[in-house]
């Protein structure tokens, strides 16, 4: 009878192994949480298999030797208390009505309502490593309970006491068949990870690829990052939107769409306006008929839907819940790389803005006071002032007129000369400035060294009485080349040293942050500052490879 009940057992395992291999069952199997959709069907399965159970029992003296409360403890355990109830309801009643009156029918009514409850509890309260086991203790405890009931319940009490004799104890070793159904669906959801694992090396392996086209977003590279995307999960068509046009789009129907063109589906208005995933795998009203399915997930950035990543196929039903899965972490890392990107390019037009501010910027009081200078030494020195009309021409030439390219280091010392010549002729012997500039030719961004010198003039020897000296060098210390302005005013305070390498920086010292943060940023450290006695020496390094 034991051999018989594993049988049937068995039939039941093979019929659930041969369901894992259908891809949307397999698929149901591997949710988190169900639909109830997908919950009511599961449970007329798990309906089937109890009633199955019943009509496939072995009778003995008016019992029935089944797997029943096999299929309702599975069912209950693995998709939770909704399929283990009604399981467990459908087939007690079932097995009551086909046999009323007899001795055995009212107390499997009561246990297999009984095991749909406990097994949603099971399903519910205990970690699922141990529902297997739990399972089959609970199962062997409501046959324990059956037997009581018949013994209770069967009148005469011989007649109870004859089949309980005979079927207890394969009724009740025949519960180990629940651990082995529980663990075999549990190995189907196991391949969730594996495929959770999988989905994420795609998802950062097409992220690694795209990444390089995030750093300048535009249609082109818009157009490369779909290419990608579609090659990679090969996908018949994919878009990229924002919330009013397509940016996007590459694949099959690729012609009937331009970038910048409106959005003209509502699908795709209406995913924007709800910030819900739009799933169609069988969609008839497409305006490319040969598209069949749909996968649109919003793009967010800071909770905020911007647009949105569509998925294209021709064959229907071909958006499983894995494609869903792969591409919602697909769809997250993009709005968190566009997002970057945003936030990047609005830094850089913040730097070229702070850089062309810094060329532009022309003191109007230096501006007053060099032509002052001029004017007084026409009188004195014609030949002079010829000079320093020339020297405060290169120098508003080389604030209004360089750009963002490299320049050779000789043009920027010469804005340095320039500079130090106007303010020679304004304070005379108050200034004294020595150069110790090697041969070098190597190329540097612009207004690096002038605003250093600047803040030295102003900062430092202006401050102090009597005569200062400023020393600018440029030396060849090896594998990098210093670039060094030192003074002898009256120092720089540990404050302003402190805050500059702090980011905190007042806005009227803007000039010495900018060339601090633009160092670092190309250089990999920013500005050295070291307090003499008297005075200030700034320097930073340059690596001979920024030629």
């Amino acid at each position: 009878m034991l051999i018989q009940l594993f049988e049937r057992a068995a039939l039941l395992l093979i019929s659930l192994f041969f369901m894992t291999r259908v891809p949307k069952f397999k698929e149901t199997l591997q949710k988190d949480s169900h639909s109830s959709t997908e919950l009511m069907m599961i449970t007329l399965i798990f309906c089937a298999f109890a009633l199955f159970g019943t009509y496939s029992g072995i009778e003995v003296e008016g019992s029935i030797v089944n797997i029943r409360i096999i299929a309702i403890m599975s069912g209950g355990i693995l998709f939770g208390p909704w399929v283990g109830i009604v399981t467990g309801i459908v087939s007690g009643i079932h097995r009551y009505l086909i046999d009323i009156g007899g001795v055995t029918s009212v107390p499997c009514l009561i246990t297999s309502i009984l095991a749909g409850i406990v097994s949603g509890y099971i399903h519910m309260k205990v970690k699922k490593s141990s529902r297997w086991i739990m399972g089959i203790i609970a199962g062997m405890l409501c046959e324990i309970l059956t037997m009581i009931l018949i013994l209770i319940m069967a009148e005469p009490f011989e007649l109870g006491l004859e089949i309980v004799s005979k079927i207890a104890f394969p009724m009740i070793l025949g519960q180990v068949s629940i651990g082995l159904i529980v663990l075999m669906i549990a190995s189907v959801e196991g391949e969730k990870e594996r495929i959770a694992a999988e989905q994420a090396k795609l998802a950062l392996d097409i992220a690694n690829k795209t990444l390089p086209y995030f750093r300048s977003i535009n249609t082109a590279s818009l157009h490369t990052i779909c290419t990608i995307i579609k090659n990679d999960i090969h996908a018949d068509a994919v878009a990229i939107t924002d919330t009013k046009d397509v940016l996007a789009y590459v694949g099959f129907g690729e012609e009937k769409y331009q970038e910048g063109q409106a959005i003209i589906s509502e699908l795709t208005k209406e995913t924007i306006r709800s910030g819900k995933i739009t799933i169609r795998n069988n969609i008839a009203d497409h305006h490319t008929p040969q598209i069949h399915c749909l996968l649109m997930i919003p793009l967010e950035e800071r909770g905020v839907v911007t647009g949105t990543l569509k998925i294209y196929y021709r064959k229907a039903n071909t958006i499983t819940y894995t494609l869903q899965t792969l591409a919602i972490g697909l769809a997250q890392i993009i709005s968190t790389l566009m997002e970057v990107s945003r936030v990047e390019q609005i830094k850089e037009a913040a730097n070229k803005a702070e850089l062309k501010a810094l060329q532009t910027k022309i003191n109007p009081h230096f501006l007053f006071n060099a032509l002052n200078a001029i004017a007084s030494t026409t009188r004195r020195n014609p030949e002079k002032a010829r000079e320093l009309i020339h020297n405060l021409s290169g120098y508003m030439r080389y604030n209004l007129e360089v750009g963002e390219d490299l320049i050779d280091i000789q043009i920027a010392l010469q804005q340095v000369r320039d500079y130090i010549e106007i303010e020679q002729a304004r304070f005379g012997s108050r200034l004294q400035v020595e150069y110790y500039i090697e041969d070098i030719h190597i190329k540097l961004p612009s207004l690096l060294i002038q605003p250093l010198v600047e803040n030295a003039v102003v900062h430092g020897i202006l401050k102090r009485k009597g005569p200062g000296l400023i020393e600018i060098s440029v030396k060849d210390i090896g594998d990098k080349i210093r670039i060094s302005v030192r003074d002898s005013g009256i120092g720089i305070k540990q404050e302003v040293i402190d805050n500059l390498y702090s980011g905190e920086v007042p806005s009227k010292q803007i000039g010495l942050s900018n060339v601090h943060q633009r160092v670092k940023l190309i250089y990999g450290t920013g500005l050295v500052i070291k307090r003499l006695e008297p005075g200030t020496e700034v320097y930073f390094d340059m690596t001979k490879e920024t030629k």
